[in-house]
């Protein structure tokens, strides 16, 4: 699919100027549920508007990270057109750069008068989706179709490119068995790719003592991808990324039930790399040869549904560097890494999150992100305030 590039400042000049167009539009824009929505056609996006502090960093040498604030925004826009009771098409366009499948936001002013990187423009999304009854699939590009409560093993913008299938079980008292498998070309930036992943994985939901039960089970297999050539479109990834095998197994926990006429949500998430890497591979030594399990645990109190509702939550992960590929998992708790490429593992902390309902699907989110390294000094801690408008 194409790219649409415009030329960086790295004042960010050229982009307070779109950022000011986008706040206008912003304002005057009505409140409904979808840019254009008929029998057979959806035009639908949304926007955000980042505040990003980081402070009080060091890298795994020692040495302090400068302190950064910057301004960030994303825009997405897409179309589905229902071609008949059977079959979907959809597309998606959203900003970021060439070089990150992890991130859409694009930095336009830097405080510390940094560079402010790329303005990019591609296609993350482009498939044709089936369902007929309880079965299912799509080909194409699109967002992994797995159950998961956050992005700690998978991140939402990492969209892969294949073919998937699963199918629904209506089962004894209202429960729901969902089982769903595909395999992918996985994205090196947003116009290359490098390896492929095969997964399957089963999803329960059921009930118990009032409260909603979710429970998961998934194998991932991801192939490396590096030509043994030379260089390759692997050579982005952090970490040797695309050098190793990683054969994962991901368990999900997750209560919902009502508090004080409020929604409660618990869970806990689990990872598992049963591969046995050898000292001397790519990325391999003896202090992390055995780094692969990880897990979360969480609790979120409320929901942004509505102008004036309110949203409470903590999180605590602990993550070891190979539980997860970090090419692919969460970019949010630390900005370790490259301008476009996250080491997002390896790594112990908290996250506490605050979020408003605006109604007419805006919210405000605050998010503190405090962490430190399994293996070495490297910490960090991160402040984001969101502003989010989806139509």
């Amino acid at each position: 699919m194409p790219t649409i590039k415009t030329q960086a400042s790295g004042r960010g000049r050229s982009r307070g100027v779109i950022l000011s167009g986008l706040l206008g539009f912003m304002v005057t824009a009505p409140a409904t549920a979808a840019l254009y929505e008929s029998d057979k056609l959806k035009v639908y996006g949304d926007f955000r508007l980042r505040m990003e502090q980081d402070w009080d960093s060091q890298t795994s040498s020692g040495s302090d990270r400068d302190d950064r604030l910057r301004a960030r925004v994303r825009v997405r826009l897409g179309l589905n057109y229902k071609a008949s009771d059977m079959f979907d098409l959809g597309v998606r366009l959203r900003t970021g750069s060439d070089d990150s499948q992890q991130s859409p936001h694009i930095t336009i002013i830097d405080f510390d008068d940094n560079d402010t990187g790329d303005a990019h423009f591609n296609f993350d999304k482009w498939y044709l989706k089936a369902k007929q009854g309880g079965l299912w699939g799509w080909v194409g590009r699109n967002g992994l179709p797995i159950w998961k409560a956050n992005e700690m093993f998978w991140d939402d913008d990492v969209t892969p490119a294949g073919i998937a299938a699963g199918y629904d079980f209506d089962l004894a008292g209202g429960s729901k068995l969902g089982l769903n498998a595909g395999y992918f070309s996985l994205p090196a930036g947003m116009q290359e790719f490098c390896g492929n992943m095969g997964h399957g994985q089963a999803v329960l939901k059921t009930s118990m003592g009032g409260a909603g039960l979710t429970a998961a089970v998934g194998l991932f297999g991801i192939e490396e991808g590096a030509s043994d050539s030379g260089e390759s479109d692997c050579d982005i990834y952090q970490r040797n990324n695309g050098e190793r095998d990683y054969t994962i197994w991901v368990g999900n926990l997750q209560a919902k039930l009502k508090a004080g006429d409020r929604p409660l949500a618990i869970g806990a998430d689990f990872m598992h790399n049963t591969e046995d890497y050898n000292v001397g591979e790519p990325g391999i030594s003896a202090s992390n040869q055995d780094q692969t399990d990880g897990w979360d645990v969480y609790v979120k109190y409320g929901s942004t549904r509505n102008k004036g509702d309110w949203l409470l939550g903590y999180w605590y992960a602990d993550i070891e560097q190979f539980a997860v590929n970090s090419s692919f998992s969460q970019d949010d708790w630390m900005r370790w890494g490259s301008a476009t490429q996250t080491r997002s593992s390896d790594f112990k902390g908290h996250e506490l999150r605050g979020a408003l309902g605006l109604g007419g699907g805006m919210n405000l989110v605050a998010r503190l992100y405090l962490v430190e390294a399994n293996t070495t000094i490297e910490d960090g801690n991160r402040f984001r305030l969101d502003f989010n408008y989806k139509f």
